[in-house]
This record gives structure tokens, C-alpha cells and sequence, in this order.
């Protein structure tokens, strides 16, 4: 019979249990009560709740159970009322035979908090049973020789009854030649022995008839009859006489039916029929009677049927033997029943407990009892379950046993456990017997989310679509149900100034993660910030990691020309002196792009030229150089269309105008526009002509005049010469810098950057090469020697 505990908090029931433990050592009184057999099933027998000081909702709060010995219950507790019931009617002689006293004993179970009570239930004996002979005739040959005062016992009457129930008299009906004593024997059964008053006389009356009465101690008292004929006898001298008086032999019980227990023998002095013996049963009991047959002739008594050492431990009967002159003597055979061991043992669960939090320390699981009829070695029993589990068997009273947990268990690495419990006996051979029990373990939550990772590296490109999926992060749960259920939060960021909740968010039950609006890969390269996996458990546990999400560079930006300026000014114009070698340095592209990596890698091309193949651009740095040898036939003003590209998926481009005035020397003095050339060219030809001739003579006293002091300033001081331009001392900024050479401003070159202004004036630039600091310095203090040499050439 399994119940269940009632729920109760677990900090309540673990304390209970320590209480219950060291009550259990301590022990306690036993219950008492007495009933009559036969009473109906259902017959009140004690109020229990009121003999335990309980009131009847704390009986029922305790979960009070009533458990027998083996499977078969006599008693039931009525929860309502706390009374104590009998479960069924109950027959003194089946279950205690002939024993005086008849106990059954019972435990009382408290299970909330778990105590067990020893109890016992006295069957008291009622006069339902009447004396009863095994033989309704008695036959009794005495001989016409015997004297007065001769004692010759009867055989008893059986009563199944005990104490004054059973047997206490016997009485003869009225006759002139005996009267009756009623004796005792050594087990303290009463028999009749007839007592010759009158010598007979066989001439005279060779045979009476005499009724024999038992009466039992009841009230009114039972009776039992049997005819006792008594054949009047020759003189035999001898009567017979048993080699012992006592007879004793131990048998198995489980030996077979037709076995030879034991051979009794006697022997009589006398000749003839008077010497002739016969043996048979005196004054045995019916049990000896259907057990035991003994052989008339030879005195053999054999088994009838098996024996059961668990109903009967011994039997004791009488043996006469007669002669043929109606003479006999008796002894007593004691046998004694040898237990084997024919029974396995039993095992009833009273309590079972299948479902166990696994934070719970030494818990009660189950209570259980075990029980084995046998004796000695044979009913001695030992309880165990297998090796290397988290449970312990603990022995409380006699033959009763706890399960409980050893320390506390683990769901997440182990979930159930299949317990078998074997009880053995010490028996030879040894029986055992196996009960299992399945125990799970229910989950509680301790154990937080555990990322996969403890950091997430995802990629997204620039200029994503808003809501884009950009990856995703993933936490597990050991525990189970919703302590395993996992939430993901975004953290606070380190940063308060970072818009996170801006930017990305993430999806609370699967871990996804989504841009919320377009990154720009310039604006912001890498983004980090923490992620939380929380559990549903009550505590929740918690835990984070780190995700870094990193832009790419998208070809959002087209190059861009730092240099030649282009801001809708007149641009300024490169002077290259005709004497220039191959290879001749003319001017440098400069361009940045405000992307990365290859989508920042520029090249460079010559896309138009005034005159083809008389220049060209170098692809990874853009400078503008002289093809050829430069010869009077090639025109004076060249306009290049440089375009720089990067290497982006799709490339962009941009692309700059460069104005080159080839020169014999630096010495003219005005150098007209592209544009204003353009226009002259549509003129009149004859005033061009005019107008050609004309400043002809004029330049070319000018161009004298401007070469010889160009020629003496430059020996001085090798200063630059600029016609309303600045130059710009040191090198670009550090940003504008490109060490492979392939975009940006280069380290060995210094630019002299043409600043336009609004006159419309021409105005023209040129490059040199760095030589040194110091030779830069040094150059810069001879300009400071001529302050007035811009103002003598008119700029």
C-alpha cells in the first residue's frame, strides 16, 4: 500500500525527519488492546486518536496508518472518527491454533512528521467450539483378574477452544463397576482415567457399555460423547512394555510424504495371542492424527502429508501397544520440526515518495518492513541496495526500514534512479527477494544560462536596410521547464552616450539580433556592448557576453582631389621648361578617400591630353610626368584630364583638370588663360596677327629683362619664384599621408598650393622636390633677403 506524504514546506519535513531519526532511537511504548474472535468485520475496538493525544485533524494531518505483519491487514483506522476497526472477522483457532494467548501485533505510522508506534491486538477465546472424540467407540479389554482399584486411562476428547473453553471435565454414565478421575497432563490437557470399583466377572458380564462425557468450561458448557466398550478378558499375565518410555526425533519440514519419522517397539512375556502386539495412536491429537500414520505390525510411524514448521514447531502423541490378551502400555513420541528454508522473504512498502527536489538533503524516500516466517538462520534477513547511488538504507525498528537521499542530488546529472532493494536471508541456500522503485529527481533552479561563447564577432556591411538580421547569440539552460526557458536582454552600455537602443536590438526569446538603422562604416567602425541570457526560474540566474559587431566598408565615397584645388576658381597652371628631361616631375595628383581598405586604394590615369604620348600619370601615386623630350613644335598650353578611381565593387571615380604652360625658361611676364587663348583664337586673324607681332617685341624685351634677374635670384638663393601664390612650408598633415604611395600626399615632396583670386590675373604654381629641412630652412631665409622680389616682377 503506497501513499504520499502530504506537501508541506521542504525546510518543515527535512527538520521532521531529524526529530523522527533520533525519536526512533529512543523508542516508545506499545499499545494494548484485546478483542474477542468472531466479531463481525467493522467491530469497534479502541478510539486510537484519543489513546495517541491526538485530535482528530492532527491524527489526519500526520497521515496515521495502521501497518501488519506480511500483506494480510486485521485492523483499519477510520480517519474520521479516529476509531480503530476490525478489517474482517477473525478465527482465534486458524490464526494462533492452540497457543493460550493469541497476539497480533501491528505498527501505528505518523507519516508528517514520520513515527512509528508498536501495537498489539489480543484475540480473546470464545466458546465456539465443542469437545469432540476422534473415536465414537472406545474399545477397552480388561481381564477378569484385575483388581479393584485398577486404573485404566481413555482416550482424551480435542476442544480447538483454550483456557476455560477447552476440556475441564469428564464424566462416566452410572455403572456398578468403575467410576471416573479426570487428570492432568504435563502440557496441562485433561484426560479421563475409569477406576475398577467391583472385580468382573466374564461368566457373569463379558462386555459394558458405558458412555463417556467431556465437558468444556464454557458458559453454558459444551459436551462431547463417546461409547467406551469394555470386553471382559482371560487372565493375561504381561502386559506389554516399550523398549523406551520417551521417544524423540528431530524431522525437516520439508520432508517428503510417506518418510519414516521414527520405529517404535515393545515386547510382552507372555505366548500366544496374549504375546501378539499391536500398535496405534493414544490419546493424540486430530492434528497428529492428519500428519502422522503409524503401522499397526511393526510400529513404523510415517509421514501422511508435508509439514509446515511455520504452522507447527512439534508434536507430541502417545503410542499403545496392545497383546492379544487385552494388555497394553504406552510411550510418548516428541517430534520436533526442523525448519528449512522454504520461504522467501517479504517485503511491504508503506510509504514511497517518487518525485524528490534535487536540493533537498536527506530526504525519506520510502518506508518499508520486511518479513520472513522461517526461524534461526532461515528467517534472519538482510536489506541492501546496489552500490554508488545517493541513498542510504537506514534501519528504524525491528524489521523496518527508511530510504533516504545522501546528501543532495543532481537533476542535471542524473534525473531518475532505479532503485532495486533486495532483502536476503541468512538462510542455506539463501532466499532474497527484489522490489523496485523508480525515484525522480525534480528540477530546481541552479544552474544560470551558459553562452556558447563568451563573445560574439558579427559583420555588417554599411548602408544596411533598417531591421536587418546581423546574427545571433544563443545561451543554454541545464535545468529544466521554465528554469530552463531563456530570455536575451541588451545591456546598459559602458558608454551612456552610446544610442545602443538606437542602433540594434535583440529578440528576447530566440537571441536574434537586428540593425535597427543604416550604419556608416566612417561614422562607426566597431560597436560593442554586452548581451544578458536570463532563466524564467524564481530565483532567475543570469549571465552575459560580449558581441562586437564590426562594419564593413562599403564604396560609399568617391575620391576626393586635394590637390589640384577645384573650387570653380581659375585653376592654377603647371610651368614646364622645354629643356625638361624625360621623366620630368610636372605636378602631382593628391586624392583621399573617405573609405577603407581596397575600396580606398586609388589609381590614377591620364584620361585626356592636349597633345597624346607628350605626358603621363603614374598609376599608384598620380604624378604628372614629361613622356619625351619636350621640342619647340609642341604647343605651349596643354590641358590633362586626369581621372583617379578606386577599387571598390562598383570603382568610383573623380577626375581633375591640370593646365601645363611649357616655358623656355620662367621669364614671360604674362601668361595668358586657357580660356582667354580660346577666345582670342576666335578673333579677327588679322588683328591677331596685328596684336602677335606687337607682343612679340614687347615680351621679348620683357623676357629678357625677367630671365636675367631670374637667372641672378636663382644663383642667390635658389628661391622659388611664384606669381601670386603661397607656399606652404612643412609637410601635409599626418591624415593625408599614405606610406604605400597609393592615394594620398607623399612624405618627400612639398607642394606650393596656388590660392586664386578674384582679378582674374594669371597666376601659375610649381612643384620642387624637398631636398633637406635644413635646406629648406636655409632657402627660406634667403627669400626673407629680397622681400621686394615679388613686388619688382608685379604680382
Amino acid at each position: 500500500m503506497e501513499t504520499q506524504l502530504p506537501k508541506a514546506p521542504q525546510k518543515r519535513q527535512v527538520t521532521a525527519i531529524i526529530i523522527l531519526l533520533l525519536s526512533w532511537e529512543a523508542g516508545g511504548a506499545t499499545i494494548k488492546y484485546s478483542v474477542p474472535e468472531e466479531k463481525d468485520s467493522g467491530s469497534f475496538v479502541a478510539n486510537l486518536a484519543k489513546d495517541l493525544g491526538l485530535d482528530l485533524g492532527e491524527l489526519a494531518m500526520r497521515g496515521a496508518q495502521i501497518l501488519s505483519k506480511g500483506t494480510k491487514q486485521h485492523l483499519q483506522l477510520e480517519q474520521k472518527s479516529g476509531n480503530l476497526l476490525l478489517e474482517e472477522k477473525m478465527d482465534r483457532e486458524e490464526l494462533c491454533g492452540d497457543t493460550e494467548r493469541c497476539i497480533l501485533h501491528f505498527q501505528v505510522l505518523l507519516k508528517n512528521p514520520v513515527q512509528f508506534i508498536q501495537g498489539e491486538l489480543q484475540l480473546q477465546d470464545v466458546n465456539d467450539h465443542a469437545p469432540e472424540f476422534l473415536e465414537k467407540e472406545i474399545l477397552l479389554k480388561i481381564s477378569e483378574s484385575s483388581h479393584p482399584g485398577t486404573a485404566f486411562p481413555l482416550k482424551i476428547a480435542q476442544d480447538l477452544d483454550v483456557g476455560s473453553n477447552t476440556v475441564q471435565n469428564y464424566t462416566i454414565s452410572s455403572n456398578s463397576h468403575f467410576h471416573l478421575f479426570t487428570r492432568n497432563r504435563s502440557d496441562g490437557r485433561k484426560y479421563p482415567e475409569l477406576v475398577l470399583d467391583k472385580e468382573l466377572d466374564r461368566e457373569e458380564e463379558p462386555e459394558l457399555r458405558l458412555t463417556l462425557t467431556a465437558l468444556d468450561g464454557g458458559s453454558p458448557p459444551r459436551t462431547g460423547t463417546s461409547q467406551v466398550i469394555i470386553v471382559v478378558l482371560d487372565i493375561n499375565d504381561n502386559a506389554p512394555e516399550f523398549d523406551q518410555l520417551l521417544y524423540e526425533v528431530q524431522v525437516l519440514e520439508n520432508s517428503p510424504v510417506g518418510s519414516l519419522v521414527i520405529t517404535v517397539s515393545a515386547r510382552d512375556l507372555d505366548a500366544g495371542t496374549h504375546g501378539e502386539l499391536s500398535y496405534s495412536f493414544f490419546q493424540s491429537s486430530n492434528q497428529v492424527i492428519q500428519v502422522f500414520e503409524i503401522n499397526a505390525i511393526t510400529g513404523e510411524i510415517r509421514l501422511k502429508r508435508m509439514l509446515d514448521f511455520e504452522e507447527i514447531q512439534s508434536y507430541r502423541m502417545e503410542i499403545e501397544a496392545s497383546d492379544g490378551g487385552g494388555l497394553s502400555g504406552t510411550c510418548t513420541v516428541v517430534i520436533e520440526v526442523m525448519d528449512v528454508n522454504d520461504n522467501v522473504p517479504e517485503l511491504t512498502m508503506s510509504l514511497l515518495i517518487s518525485d524528490i527536489p534535487e536540493n533537498a538533503r536527506d530526504t525519506v524516500v520510502a518506508i518499508f518492513g520486511i518479513s520472513d516466517p522461517d526461524s534461526g538462520d532461515n528467517g534472519k534477513m538482510m536489506c541492501s541496495i546496489q552500490d554508488h547511488l545517493p541513498f542510504l538504507l537506514k534501519l528504524t525498528v525491528e524489521n523496518f526500514y527508511t530510504l533516504v537521499t545522501e546528501g543532495v542530488l543532481d537533476r542535471e546529472t542524473r534525473s531518475e534512479y532505479n532503485i532495486t532493494i533486495t532483502v536476503t536471508d541468512l538462510g542455506t541456500p539463501r532466499l532474497k527477494t527484489q522490489h523496485n522503485i523508480t525515484v525522480l529527481v525534480s528540477d530546481v533552479n541552479d544552474n544560470a544560462p551558459a553562452f556558447t561563447q563568451t563573445s560574439y564577432t558579427l559583420f555588417v556591411r554599411e548602408n544596411n536596410s533598417p531591421a536587418l538580421h546581423i546574427g545571433s547569440v544563443s545561451a543554454t539552460d541545464r535545468d529544466a521547464g521554465a528554469n530552463a526557458q531563456v530570455t536575451y536582454s541588451l545591456l546598459p552600455p559602458q558608454d551612456p552616450q552610446l544610442p545602443l537602443a538606437s542602433l540594434v536590438s535583440i529578440n528576447a526569446d530566440n537571441g536574434q539580433l537586428f540593425a535597427l538603422r543604416a550604419l556608416d562604416y566612417e561614422a562607426l567602425r566597431v560597436l560593442e556592448f554586452g548581451v544578458g541570457a536570463a532563466d524564467r526560474g524564481s530565483p532567475a540566474l543570469s549571465s552575459r557576453a560580449l558581441v562586437r559587431v564590426l562594419v564593413l566598408d562599403a564604396n560609399d565615397n568617391s575620391p576626393f582631389v586635394l590637390y589640384p584645388l577645384q573650387n570653380g576658381s581659375a585653376p592654377c597652371t603647371e610651368l614646364v621648361p622645354r629643356a625638361a628631361e624625360p621623366g620630368y616631375l610636372v605636378s602631382k595628383v593628391v586624392a583621399v578617400d573617405g573609405d577603407s581598405g581596397q575600396n580606398a586604394w586609388l589609381s590614377y590615369q591620364l584620361l585626356k591630353a592636349t597633345e597624346p604620348g607628350l605626358f603621363s600619370v603614374w598609376a599608384h601615386n598620380g604624378e604628372v610626368r614629361t613622356a619625351r623630350l619636350l621640342s619647340e613644335r609642341d604647343a605651349a598650353k596643354h590641358r590633362l584630364l586626369v581621372l583617379v578611381k578606386d577599387n571598390g565593387e562598383p570603382p568610383l571615380s573623380a577626375s581633375v583638370t591640370l593646365h601645363v604652360l611649357l616655358v623656355d625658361g620662367f621669364s614671360q611676364p604674362y601668361l595668358p588663360l586657357p580660356e582667354a587663348a580660346a577666345d582670342a583664337a576666335q578673333a579677327d586673324p588679322l588683328t591677331v596677327y596685328l596684336v602677335i607681332a606687337l607682343a612679340s617685341v614687347s615680351s621679348l624685351f620683357l623676357f629678357s629683362v625677367l630671365a636675367f634677374i631670374a637667372v641672378r635670384l636663382c644663383r642667390r638663393n635658389r628661391a622659388a619664384w611664384v606669381g601670386g601664390c603661397s607656399v606652404p612650408e612643412g609637410h601635409f598633415p599626418g591624415h593625408l599621408v599614405d606610406v604605400s604611395g597609393t592615394g594620398t600626399l607623399s612624405q618627400s615632396y612639398q607642394y606650393e598650393v596656388c590660392l586664386m583670386g578674384g582679378s582674374g590675373t594669371n597666376e601659375f604654381k610649381f612643384l620642387r622636390p624637398i631636398i633637406s629641412n635644413l635646406h629648406s630652412q636655409s632657402s627660406g631665409r634667403k627669400v626673407e633677403e629680397y622681400p621686394s622680389f615679388q613686388n619688382e616682377l608685379g604680382f
